[in-house]
């Protein structure tokens, strides 16, 4: 019995001894998932976003040196491009009051800030609605869809006298005009957002019991505020593109009309520097946006 018994764990070892050996690569295996984990630990910043940081600036610094120049070695007249300094120099007279139209430029800032935040504030209260609504329901999306997707490839300066037939020439028109350039990425966004929520998502839901109400607040508008927001920040865009053609309504302020005032005089260096106010402030609030999305929304972009 021993003789036979000893043969047989000498063979029970080398299988084991295979089978340990066949089973140690599954260890590392096992660990992968932890370095997968740690990927979203590793801050709000994405790699390589300093990087791309680090082009943008250098980039504006380059256009900027080449704008210099240009105004510098005199390759274009100053009518056609004036210098970063006559630039300037119009930024400090518009500030103490002394530029075009003799307001200084806080007035024309708030005026333009108000027509294109209201507008944009009475489109996310509109708009957001109608495009889940649109993105539920087929019955309303049959409704709104034809009367958006055909209004939305417009030019505002198509509708403009339109606007201005039936609102007047006072604030409603200007309002309205920046409006209706906010509504349709907002209601757009928001449809496209609805429609991307999984169906599992819906039916597991309903197998809880919630009613209809329930899976749009608790299902249907977490998912959809990532495309939302980003129909906001393409919104507010269409705002400030829309702001000169809403100013050119008989306004006496604004950044519009600012430029506009001294586009009529030749006044390049004021509508180059109401241009880039224009830009920066639209930059601004992209980049609000940016954050608010960021923490409104941290899981996008991480699945």
């Amino acid at each position: 019995m021993t003789p036979t018994a000893a043969p047989m764990k000498m063979a029970a070892t080398p299988a084991s001894g295979r089978a340990a050996h066949e089973a140690a690569p599954l260890v590392p295996a096992r660990r992968a998932p932890t370095s997968a984990r740690s990927r979203p630990t590793q801050g709000h910043r994405r790699p390589g976003e300093g990087r791309t940081t680090a082009i943008s600036i250098a980039t504006v610094a380059v256009l900027f040196l080449l704008w210099w120049a240009a105004a510098a070695l005199a390759w274009l007249p100053p009518l056609v491009l004036p210098s970063p300094a006559s630039v300037w120099d119009a930024f400090v007279a518009a500030v103490q009051g002394k530029g075009q139209g003799g307001k200084p430029l806080l007035e024309h800032f708030l005026w333009s800030l108000g027509r294109v935040f209201g507008a944009f504030a009475l489109a996310c209260v509109t708009a957001v609605p109608v495009g889940i609504l649109m993105g539920v329901s087929r019955t309303l999306r049959g409704i709104f869809d034809p009367i958006i997707e055909f209004y939305r490839p417009l030019p505002p300066l198509a509708y403009l006298p339109l606007v201005i037939i039936w609102f007047g020439i006072e604030e409603t028109s200007k309002v309205v005009l920046i409006y209706l350039a906010c509504f349709a990425p907002l209601a757009v966004a928001a449809r496209a957002g609805v429609r991307s929520v999984g169906s599992e998502q819906i039916d597991a839901i309903l197998s809880l019991g919630a009613n209809r109400w329930q899976v749009i607040r608790y299902v249907v508008l977490p998912a959809a505020l990532p495309d939302i927001l980003t129909g906001m920040r393409i919104a507010i865009g269409f705002g400030w593109t829309t702001l000169v053609a809403a100013e050119m309504v008989a306004a006496t302020a604004g950044l519009g009309q600012l430029v506009l005032n001294a586009s009529n005089f030749l006044r390049t260096d004021v509508v180059v520097m109401g241009i880039l106010v224009i830009g920066v402030v639209a930059l601004l609030f992209d980049l609000l946006m940016r954050r608010i999305e960021a923490w409104a929304v941290p899981w996008k972009g991480r699945m």
